[in-house]
């Protein structure tokens, strides 16, 4: 076929005899078994030592195609391991020089089949192959796909659109596979989120491939953060920051100095890496990472917007948070004003400048955020007095009941609270970790006191997915107070159905939450839960699951009319009633 005379063309480049030449041979000749014995002689393996074992294998019945095929194997094996030590030996002009004659000798080759893994190997080990040869393989999209990394490293860093072709997939998957985690039926206050470590999420798939396309090649690496810095700017989605971060601290492991010395944000990445992995950035690294922001040269602004991309990561601002209510917690101990803190002052500029990366990229202004002197003057002494308040109750339920105070747990939240986690953004991130973090602690009359708080935050940040993930994993330890119908409506009424019909995620959540957490509720409540959680035509999919799921599990609860009425107590097998469920 026309496929065949294409794929053998480049035999006649070379001066080897193809199929047309033995049909014109056939056609002119007198004697065709002769033609035939001659065409095969001239044509075969010409080695003397090869020669007398054809009778041989003859006799044995072994047809010349397979003998021939199994030397032809051999011999390509052996130029693969040829190919690939010319690529080391001698000095570097010399040997590519050779590499580059050969893949002149060998390209019309390429669409053979059994020749192709040698042409793609000379290319593979060819720092730059031809600019004719690029082309031709990108034109053909077999010869595209057989081509090894190395080479299509060498297409890709000059056709942007078709790099972009083969990341995007990937970058879909990434943010997949964090929404999945994200929504996980599995619920646990042990295990979440943020529970992976860095070293461990590095060794993802798509970090994986990401790091294995970019090698050492700059270009690629700068190409691979414009996509992302892209994406983040066209979609908000912070996980596109937590990719940008492990793709760097992945070519860190790898020791790939060709690009981590040139990107000005590796020291200051590597440095709040390993404060990630601690959940807690130390008096010493915060020096650094101080020493990195403040060093910030006049004319290399530009740098501070990566460096907020690094910031703005989730797990980064896990870590700034959670070290942000433990410093809180020391400074009520030591009698401290947030003011006077420099290691909590730090930690609040690093969180201003992550949570403005989006407006700093958009904007193209590339100078670090003013800091309210409110939030610090005002709004953490109020978080620091909540500290306190617990602490007061907590001695106080302590002392013999004659020396008690008629003291209650306070239950109105001061008027300022709710301002500032409407108004501000920071204010409202250390809020919500603040709430996270007395839920944990089982502290059920603060989170009641605070939970009201919640309805309206900046820019609906209390009903963002991974806050709601954290929450739904710390209510597993109050488990018990589900059972009482006032701590159900508080949580339910009061703060996850006012979003519920105007955001899908909350609606998820909220199933999430119930299927893990079912047989805990108040039945009452659970009854009327279920009629307010029913999917509307507008639902998606993963609600009508996740609420078929629920019900399921809550038919498979309820007793049976046969359980509920005294069954005679009889030895005899009963025969079997089909339940509502089974019909």
């Amino acid at each position: 076929g026309p496929g065949q005379a294409e794929m053998y063309a480049g035999l006649q480049e070379l001066g080897v005899a193809n199929g047309e030449d033995l049909k014109e041979t056939l056609t002119n000749c007198t004697e065709p078994l002769k033609a035939i014995e001659q065409f095969q002689t001239e044509n075969g393996v010409l080695l003397p030592s090869l020669q007398y074992a054809l009778p041989f294998l003859d006799l044995h019945g072994t047809p010349r195609l397979e003998f021939h095929q199994s030397v032809f194997d051999e011999l390509r094996e052996k130029l693969l391991e040829r190919v690939s030590a010319i690529a080391l030996e001698g000095k570097v002009e010399e040997r590519y020089k050779k590499l580059e004659d050969l893949l002149e000798k060998s390209f019309s080759l390429v669409k053979m089949p059994s020749i192709q893994p040698v042409v793609m190997c000379v290319m593979k080990h060819l720092p730059k192959v031809p600019e004719k040869k690029l082309k031709l393989v990108m034109a053909d999209k077999d010869l595209y796909k057989a081509c090894a990394v190395e080479v299509k490293r060498q297409i890709w860093q000059d056709n942007q659109a078709l790099f972009g072709d083969e990341v995007s997939p990937l970058l879909k998957q990434y943010i997949l596979e964090k929404e999945n985690i994200l929504f996980s039926n599995d619920i646990s206050f042990l295990q979440n989120f943020f529970s992976p470590s860095p070293k461990t999420r590095r060794q993802g798939e798509v970090v994986q491939k990401l790091t294995q396309m970019i090698g050492k090649n700059v270009k690629l690496y700068d190409m691979v953060l414009q996509f992302l810095r892209t994406l983040f700017l066209r979609t908000r989605n912070v996980h596109y920051c937590t990719l940008r971060a492990e793709l760097l601290m992945s070519l860190h492991d790898l020791e790939i100095s060709e690009i981590c010395t040139v990107d000005p944000c590796h020291k200051f990445t590597w440095c709040l890496d390993a404060c990630i992995r601690e959940k807690f950035v130390d008096n010493k690294r915060a020096r650094e990472l101080q020493g990195f922001l403040d060093g910030v040269k006049k004319g290399q602004e530009q740098v501070l917007g990566d460096l907020s991309m690094i910031l703005c990561d989730p797990f980064a601002i896990n870590t700034l948070a959670l070290s942000t209510i433990r410093h809180l917690q020391d400074l009520v101990g030591q009698d401290t004003l947030p003011r006077e803190s420099p290691d909590l002052l730090l930690l609040l500029r690093m969180l201003s400048l992550g949570q403005g990366a989006w407006d700093m990229i958009d904007s193209q202004v590339f100078k670090e955020p003013k800091m309210e002197a409110e939030l610090i003057t005002k709004f953490l002494p109020l978080l620091m007095s909540f500290v306190v308040d617990d602490h007061t109750f907590t001695v106080d339920q302590k002392l013999p009941s004659e020396e008690k105070g008629p003291i209650s747990y306070p239950s109105t939240i001061p008027e300022a609270f709710t301002k500032f986690l409407q108004e501000n953004r920071i204010a409202c991130e250390i809020g919500l970790y603040y709430i996270l973090h007395i839920t944990k602690q089982r502290n059920k009359n603060a989170f009641l006191r605070l939970l009201p708080a919640l309805v309206e935050t900046f820019s609906d940040l209390a009903f963002s997915d991974i806050f709601l993930h954290l929450l739904t994993g710390n209510l597993t330890l109050l488990s018990d107070e589900f059972a009482l119908e006032e701590f159900c409506t508080s949580l339910f009424d009061g703060f996850f159905l006012t979003a519920c019909s105007r955001k899908e995620n909350v609606h998820r959540h909220v199933l999430r939450l119930l299927l893990h957490l079912h047989h805990k509720v108040a039945p009452a409540k659970l009854e009327s839960l279920q009629k307010a959680l029913e999917p509307t035509k507008q639902s998606g999919e993963a609600v009508k699951e996740l609420y078929n799921q629920l019900s399921e599990k809550l038919e498979l609860c309820k007793p049976s009319p046969a359980e509920v009425t005294e069954t005679p107590s009889m030895e005899l097998p009963l025969p079997t009633v089909p339940t509502p469920a089974s019909r």
